[in-house]
């Protein structure tokens, strides 16, 4: 191959972006230049950015049109190879008229990997059957301040739950067929202050106990395929320049041999944001050094400023061929490369715009029909997932005993409050097609059925009176709307409050990519609607619909009830209301603690000693709701601790065994989480941290005996040295409903001498569940 027909593999193409002030990616307006693809396809194409999810599009013209484009750019270029279309899919296929899953923080909040797998699945089938290759997800960055805007689209603020929901979510899509990238690595949610592509400001330490573990155990045991690098720069040092990093741990040490892929524009921003490339040919050399293969979303470093490189002698012409073999590998296992390549998308199969896309053809059909909405990808089959997620994901978070409200508790008047109630993108986080792009098409529809939570609980409380009323807007400080609503719920048996967040990108909502928050407070004048709803003295239900937890202070207590949504999709209101009514049980758990202050961050359950509540220090960092908490309609009793040995050598193991029986009347989860105490270490650890835990879901009455193998690994951490090491001594392995809810502590010892383990050491504890039978 030429350098021009090599370069040419390592970038992408963005055809038909947004218009001017409506970007989708940082800077996207100052960084893009025409691009003319007659001019680049004689030579080839690597990657077809986004080309559903730019502009509303049905999915079968869609599909046919990237058809015809991979056509035009196998033809053009003389071996034949067509490019690697990629989309978004942090929350379902970020394409019109596509199922809009739960956002991540709601998939770890349901604690249920294999539930997430499914999930991931059915997003990786739809995809493939149009013609996509590779999806950019899942974000495994661990959430540090609460306050960045992106919380929405992190799993949450632990990094063993990270790694295993989000290595799931990879296994499902890969299962598909698609190509999975990891991101950001590494780093980029430990921003200063909680702001977007703001410096990052963490020592070694941190990065690899907290930041890189879920990066490791989705690539050691997920088959991801690709990984995205971060924006952001840590200790000086950017993610899209830091060779030590993405060869060095990553290929080096862990063995990836897939592909690195830019953020959009990150090769560019080494010399527009960052300040250490001169030019776009040092930005590219930088960048291809460290081992970015590929330039996203379209060219500009990797295309003329890399080949003047390396014909001036700066970049040695075997790193193109390293990233160039890198790529080229990837399309084979894609049978992009494929002496019979020419594949219709399984999406157009037998339909009338596989006839067309074949009419040039001569044996090609004459099938006339309209191809429009032939292809669905919001199936009842879909929406039934999206349901099932959306249920685990709720979190009760406190409740007097007014819910559930059943059918013979059901209240003759509700009054609806809040600027949630009757909105319908209140669902959706901000990489949902429909917030994502569609706010800048106003006269195109949703493209999916998003029931308002009004809609959702008339359908479930058909005997109900139903009033509304939105008392404020989500942002703005308008109390205007303040005496309407009081009134509404004086003259109601119940209220419940809508309240929370509305996506965007940018500083066009309260969540999402840049919209970072200066404190935890509800946004505009939601607490003080809060708290003119309960001054009335009728039991206020306090629903939130939200891309983080915010704190309510007194409200929180004074509340008959607070229930906690994370953007549950286009099936969360019915959810929501199911929930309510209980014909839905409650199981899910928080993924990052709720404060309970507002103004009290950073803060984070897996703090250290002196991160804890202290008398020297006039804020309590202290959470209103810690990391794990959730309470069922039931209640749930812990005995009979069994622990055969109580000491273990630094390469042995602990086995553990508890009862836990559901004493209640109903049908319930329980989630058994597994914390690991260090009392005495070489240097500071948390408190605690999570290492393992498994649902139960247990009829009334019933009870399971739960065992647990702990490797003495799992007590492993970065030591003085920046050796991974299991020291000796005391260890407590907590038996525990929440992080602040420990039922059963087994206090124990590690023999032996301090042991150096590397990635290969065992990153989880084996649970064996033995359901026991009814009294």
């Amino acid at each position: 191959m030429t350098l021009e027909e090599k370069t040419a593999q390592l970038v992408g193409v963005w055809v038909g972006t947004t218009d001017e002030g409506s970007e989708v990616a940082p800077h996207q307006h100052d960084m893009e230049d025409p691009v003319q693809l007659d001019d680049l396809l004689p030579y080839g194409l690597g990657q077809l950015t986004r080309p559903f999810g730019t502009a509303p599009v049905d999915a079968a013209l869609g599909a046919l049109a990237l058809l015809r484009a991979q056509r035009r750019i196998a033809d053009a270029n003389r071996f034949g190879i067509p490019a690697l279309a990629h989309e978004e899919c942090l929350a379902g296929f970020v394409t019109w008229g596509a199922t809009a899953y739960p956002v991540p923080l709601s998939w770890g909040a349901t604690f249920d990997p294999a539930l997430i797998q499914d999930m991931a699945a059915a997003i990786g089938r739809d995809l493939r059957a149009v013609g996509v290759h590779q999806g950019l997800a899942p974000v495994l960055d661990v959430v540090r301040d609460a306050r960045w805007g992106r919380v929405e689209e992190t799993i949450g603020e632990d990094p063993y739950l990270v790694g295993t929901i989000g290595t799931s979510y990879v296994r499902g899509l890969e299962s598909a067929g698609i190509v999975a990238t990891l991101k950001h690595f590494a780093g980029y949610s430990a921003s200063r202050a909680g702001r977007n592509l703001a410096p990052v400001a963490m020592g070694p330490r941190e990065r690899a106990d907290v930041i890189l573990p879920p990066f490791e155990m989705a690539v050691r045991e997920s088959g991801a395929r690709s990984v995205m690098h971060a924006y952001t720069d840590t200790d000086g040092i950017p993610s899209a320049a830091d060779e030590r990093l993405l060869t060095g741990l990553l290929r080096e040490t862990w063995g990836f041999d897939g592909t690195v892929v830019a953020d959009y524009f990150g090769i560019a921003f080494l010399r527009t944001l960052h300040g250490v490339a001169g030019s776009l040919g040092e930005a590219a050399a930088r960048a291809l050094t460290a081992g970015v293969d590929v330039e996203l979303p379209t060219v500009k470093a990797f295309g003329e400023p890399l080949r003047r490189a390396v014909r001036d002698g700066v970049v040695p012409e075997a790193l193109v061929d390293r990233a160039v073999r890198r790529v080229l590998t990837q399309k084979a296992q894609l049978g992009l490369l494929d002496a019979d390549w020419d594949p219709v998308p399984s999406a157009l199969a037998g339909t009338a715009a596989a006839a067309e896309a074949n009419s040039d053809r001569p044996d090609a059909g004459t099938d006339d029909a309209d191809p429009r909405g032939t292809v669905d990808l919001d199936t009842p089959a879909n929406r039934a997932l999206a349901r099932r997620v959306a249920e685990r994901a709720v979190v009760l978070l406190h409740n007097d005993g007014t819910l559930p409200l059943t059918a013979d508790a059901a209240p003759a008047r509700i009054a609806l409050i809040g600027p949630n109630a009757d909105v319908p993108t209140a669902v959706l986080g901000c990489y949902s097609f429909p917030v994502h792009v569609g706010t800048q098409h106003p006269h195109k529809p949703l493209g999916i059925d998003l029931p308002t939570v009004r809609e959702a609980l008339a359908a479930e409380f058909t005997g109900s009176e139903i009033v509304s009323a939105p008392g404020t807007s989500v942002d703005c400080r308008d109390t205007d709307g303040f005496a309407d609503a009081a009134q509404l719920a004086r003259g109601a048996d119940l209220v419940i409050a809508a309240l929370g967040d509305r996506a965007g990108l940018f500083g066009r909502g309260t969540s999402g990519e840049g919209c970072d928050a200066g404190s935890l407070a509800l946004p505009g004048a939601q607490q003080e609607l809060l708290d003119t709803l309960l001054d009335t003295g009728k039991p206020v239900i306090v629903t939130l619909l939200a891309g983080r937890p915010y704190a309510l202070g007194s409200a929180a207590a004074r509340a008959a009830a607070v229930v906690q949504t994370f953007f549950p999709g286009e099936e969360g209101t019915r959810a929501l209301a199911s929930v309510l009514s209980g014909r839905v049980a409650p199981s899910g758990r928080l993924p990052i603690s709720v404060p309970k202050l507002p103004d009290a961050q950073p803060a984070t359950y897996l703090a250290a000693r002196l991160g804890h509540t202290s008398d020297v220090s006039s804020i309590d960092p202290a959470p209103a709701f810690g990391f794990g908490h959730g309470l069922t309609y039931t209640t749930f009793a812990w005995s009979q601790l069994d622990v055969p040995a109580e000491e273990a050598g630094t390469d042995g193991e602990f086995a553990l065994a508890c009862t836990v029986r559901n004493t209640g009347t109903r049908t319930g989860t329980e989630i058994v989480q597994l914390y690991l105490h260090d009392p005495v270490a070489s240097v500071v650890q948390p408190e605690q941290r999570l290492v393992g835990y498994v649902r139960l879901e247990l009829a009334p009455g019933a009870a399971a005996r739960v065992r647990v193998t702990v490797p003495a690994d799992l007590a492993s951490f970065t030591g003085r040295d920046g050796h991974r090491v299991v020291e000796p001594g005391e260890l407590h392995l907590r038996l525990s409903a929440s992080s602040t809810d420990p039922r059963l502590t087994a206090r124990l010892r590690l023999t032996g001498e301090t042991r150096t383990v590397d990635h290969r050491r065992r990153l989880h504890p084996e649970f064996r569940v033995e359901h026991q039978p009814l009294p």
